[in-house]
């Protein structure tokens, strides 16, 4: 982790630092900083100004951007962006980021991948009603026992797929110093 950290940070300094070198569509150039038509563009629709595209919200928006751009300048020229505190940010962020990123498109997956026949969906109802489980009819419980049984599906997949990441990794842990308990619980006092 800790050799990742750094590159994606000099990677996004580089990135956000050095526009796209254009300097017929340039619309904004502040020191070293420069934005294309289209990156302003973006980033107006993007932002709060952007709801309702007037001269004076693109002029508050740019007047917005402007500072923002020079209070960054101002923190990288005092070396913000290398103190220990900003970087350790920036990791849990990114790796919080990544973590949502892949976690979702394994869902994405999944939702593809998993299903569930109404046999399956039949098989589970006759086993309740047979267990005196069933307190409504095979039609009205049809959607719920189907989400029930997805979902279960869905939780199987997941657990296989954490499964094979474990299987197939270098895992090496320290019991020792991970499970000792500390006096006096979290502040050791």
């Amino acid at each position: 982790m800790k050799k990742i950290i750094p590159i994606f940070i000099i990677s996004l300094f580089i990135v956000g630092c050095s526009g796209n070198g254009k300097s017929k569509d340039l619309a904004v150039k502040i020191n070293n900083y420069e934005i294309s038509q289209a990156e302003f563009e973006q980033e107006f629709q993007n932002s709060i100004f952007g709801r309702v595209d007037t001269p004076e919200s693109r002029k508050e928006f740019l007047d917005n951007l402007i500072n923002r751009i020079l209070i960054l300048q101002d923190a990288q020229n005092k070396g913000l962006d290398n103190d220990p505190k900003f970087l350790k940010i920036v990791e849990k962020f990114w790796v919080q980021s990544l973590l949502k990123l892949a976690l979702e498109k394994n869902a994405r997956d999944l939702d593809q991948l998993v299903s569930v026949d109404d046999q399956t969906v039949k098989k589970a109802y006759q086993k309740m009603a047979a267990e005196g489980k069933a307190t409504k009819t095979y039609e009205e419980m049809y959607k719920q026992l189907r989400w029930e049984l997805v979902n279960i599906k869905k939780t199987q997949v997941m657990n296989e797929w954490f499964s094979k990441l474990r299987n197939n990794s270098d895992i090496r842990v320290n019991k020792n110093l991970i499970l000792k308990v500390k006096q006096g619980g979290r502040d050791g006092k």
